[in-house]
């Protein structure tokens, strides 16, 4: 099987990979599978039901939005997020859903009573994964047309019941010039052929793209991230969802501003730029995956941290740095998961943290092991954190989180680049060790908003 660093980082819409852009993903799917068998045109009803963390969290997460935008057709990366509210809001309005209404002469206007049509189990599962939903088409005699079911697993990646017991995500047998599975073979493959970390990456995405191609397609992800980091730093104002959390990226970078040298300042910077990522993410805006949306905030501001504050830092720095972090982030997917319904936050910020630390190693100028000793410490920190949103909502613990990971991260980096590589902890055994902790972890710290500081906090 093999990962695109463009699987990993791809531009989507907040507030979450796992309940938004992959319930979207999902659900566009569907209604473009009914017009490939032909019978779009004889669809006169469709339900949608929730599992699990879907159907626990789904309401703080934006999952009934994600799923009536996706069955209108829309993408996560290209859905207008200015004017995603308003055609959810036309839908409930009139009762009227247009499936696949963003093709042309795709759109097929049905009635849709969401209450009875878009069901949230709070406290079923199914079987394959925490994060399931199973969608339905009927023709005006109420007969079945269609039902599939999707597995939305982190980071937007998604799964259809076909692919159950087989992988967590579509198999891609692409063949790659320096394949690895594991931090192992990565060294090695890096002593043998005297390759950097992101070389290696590098070569394996000549595989389905040109050199050009993978340049101009990781520098479009940063200038999204920078873009979002500017939107974060610039509004102000409630987040949406309840629990009328203030926006503080924005005044708190005033405040930097107006005491000197950013130089001084360094760690406060890389932490406003991550909150300020996770505050859109929150109010719903454009982010980058990275490896999901509950983490978008960190490696975007360990790469501000790069360029703001690293003397000589440039565009091709850009480009390693995230074909390095990709590298990592592939093991985490291979070899754990990089999802919170499925092993908490660990598998989240956790993962983020290591790629965001194994990445600004590689740009610093660190060898291969160095980069392999940062991306460790980086997830050997963040083991066991659990995911546990208030209310279920992208905001409590997750905006702050995000930036206290951004400042580990380059901490974790600065350690391993004074050492010369050796250490005890192996990246594959704390690999190991995330998976086997999110096993043993209890579900009510796995993203269900039933646990941790989601029951302690009271909710305003």
């Amino acid at each position: 099987m093999a990962i695109s660093v463009f699987d990993l980082f791809s531009i989507g819409i907040g507030p979450s990979s796992s309940h938004t852009v992959g319930p979207m993903r999902a659900a566009r799917m569907f209604v473009t599978r009914l017009k490939k068998d032909g019978v779009l045109a004889q669809t006169a009803a469709v339900r949608a039901e929730l599992y699990g963390s879907l159907g626990a969290t789904g309401h703080g997460h934006g999952t009934p939005k994600a799923v009536l935008l996706g069955l209108e057709g829309h993408s996560p990366r290209t859905v207008n997020v200015e004017t995603a509210d308003d055609e959810v809001e036309r839908i409930r309005r009139t009762g009227r859903l247009r499936l696949l209404g963003t093709e042309i002469g795709g759109a097929h206007e049905i009635a849709f009573d969401e209450p009875n049509q878009l069901i949230l189990h709070r406290r079923r599962s199914l079987p394959y994964h925490a994060n399931g939903m199973t969608l339905f088409a009927y023709d005006a005699s109420g007969a079945p047309l269609l039902e599939k079911t999707y597995y939305s697993v982190g980071g937007g990646f998604v799964v259809d019941e076909d692919a159950v017991g087989e992988d967590r995500i579509k198999l891609d047998d692409t063949v790659l010039k320096y394949p690895f599975r594991s931090g192992d073979e990565m060294l090695r493959l890096a002593n043998e052929t005297g390759l950097s970390i992101s070389s290696l990456m590098l070569e394996n995405e000549k595989a389905w793209r040109t050199e050009e191609e993978i340049r101009e397609g990781l520098l479009e992800i940063w200038r999204v991230m920078q873009a979002c980091v500017a939107r974060g730093m610039s509004r102000e104002g409630i987040l949406p969802g309840g629990l009328r959390v203030k926006r503080r990226a924005a005044s708190t970078a005033r405040q930097l501003r107006t005491e000197g040298d950013p130089m001084m300042h360094r760690s406060e910077w890389t932490t406003i730029y991550a909150m300020a990522v996770n505050e859109e993410n929150a109010a719903g805006g454009r982010v980058v995956t990275a490896p999901t949306n509950g983490a978008a905030g960190v490696l975007p501001a360990v790469l501000h941290y790069y360029m703001n504050f690293v003397p000589g830092a440039d565009e091709d720095g850009v480009v390693r740095f995230l074909l390095a972090a990709g590298a990592i982030g592939m093991l985490f997917k291979e070899n754990a998961s990089i999802s919170g319904a499925e092993v908490g936050c660990q598998g989240e910020v956790g993962s983020a943290c290591s790629m965001a630390a194994g990445a600004l190693a590689e740009v610093l100028g660190g060898t291969p092991e160095q980069v392999e000793n940062a991306a460790e410490i980086g997830m050997e920190h963040n083991l066991g954190l659990t995911c546990d949103p208030v209310g279920g909502l992208v905001q409590i613990p997750c905006i702050e989180r995000n930036g206290m990971a951004a400042v580990k991260a380059v901490t974790a980096a600065k350690m391993a680049m004074r050492g010369d590589g050796t250490h005890k902890v192996s990246l594959d055994k704390v690999i190991k060790t995330m998976k086997e902790t999110g096993a043993d972890m209890k579900v009510k710290y796995k993203e269900t908003a039933r646990g941790g500081l989601a029951v302690n906090v009271i909710e305003c």
